[in-house]
């Protein structure tokens, strides 16, 4: 049995707070640069071009490359042989989003109530999802989450004689009804099977694979192709104004699901496709 205090939690938390807002990844700026190659429509280029240039701006002079600095998404993955001590989880965990969200000078966007809507005024409490897997590590992957993306979310319960037409038309048409409204160039990730509310956490933890990544097995890495293909022949393009470029990538998860069901959701990022991870 492996200790681990809790205040390491919150000192990694804190630091990724920043990271993932200030410092765009490789994987995303390379699929920018891509973007910029092909892309057809000279408004197109120019957006990817400022999008690049933004993401230097924001690395370099340690700013966020957003306004919406998100709400603080963070997969935890616990190593069944560690003990956690010193204090409370959740509330390390939120402690160290607060201190980062402090200490970043990064906007504060949670209201206490969705209907009462009073800001708590530290971007807290964080959605953490917690797997329990063999060893003795814990892996925190933080994904600030932006509001505008996030509300371009669907869910659908798809029956099963819809089959892959019926997966691959309910993501595209999402997609097409988001429109310029998630910021594309987005990212696109897609949750299959499970349960109503599995499916969407599916979709979320789908955003988190490195861009272009496929899926390791075969048929599902075809179907991310097609999808992928079929969102780029929408013509949105670069935040909406025309293009060839609607999506960098889809990516899905899969789960095992009921005989008489099959559930199906989309959750987009805009081009801003932020996360980072630490290991304790």
């Amino acid at each position: 049995m492996r200790e681990v205090n809790v205040s390491l939690l919150t000192s990694a938390v804190a630091e990724m707070c920043t990271e993932a807002n200030y410092i765009l990844g490789d994987d995303v700026i390379r699929a920018l640069e891509k973007g910029l190659e092909e892309e057809v429509s000279p408004t197109g280029k120019d957006v990817f071009r400022q999008l690049l240039e933004n993401a230097r701006i924001a690395r370099e002079e340690q700013v966020p490359m957003c306004q919406d600095t998100g709400f603080a998404v963070i997969f935890v993955e616990a190593g069944q042989d560690v003990h956690f001590v010193g204090g409370n989880f959740g509330e390390a965990i939120n402690e160290g989003v607060r201190q980062g969200y402090e200490s970043g000078f990064l906007r504060k966007s949670i209201v206490k109530d969705p209907l009462q809507r009073e800001n708590t005024g530290d971007n807290t409490p964080a959605v953490i999802h917690i797997d329990i897997v063999p060893g003795d590590k814990v892996k925190l992957i933080l994904a600030p989450k932006g509001g505008g993306s996030e509300n371009m979310s669907a869910v659908k319960m798809l029956t099963p004689s819809q089959g892959v037409k019926g997966l691959v038309d309910f993501v595209v048409a999402a997609v097409t009804r988001a429109g310029a409204n998630p910021c594309p160039p987005v990212v696109v990730g897609v949750g299959l099977g499970g349960t109503f509310e599995k499916v969407a956490h599916l979709a979320k933890k789908a955003l988190l694979r490195s861009l272009g990544q496929p899926h390791p097995d075969p048929f599902y890495a075809g179907l991310e192709k097609e999808i992928l293909e079929r969102i780029n022949r929408t013509g949105i393009g670069p935040q909406g104004f025309g293009g060839r470029f609607t999506a960098l990538a889809v990516h899905m998860e899969v789960f095992p699901c009921h005989i008489a069901t099959m559930p199906a959701a989309v959750n987009l990022n805009c081009h801003a496709s932020r996360h980072v991870e630490r290991t304790i």
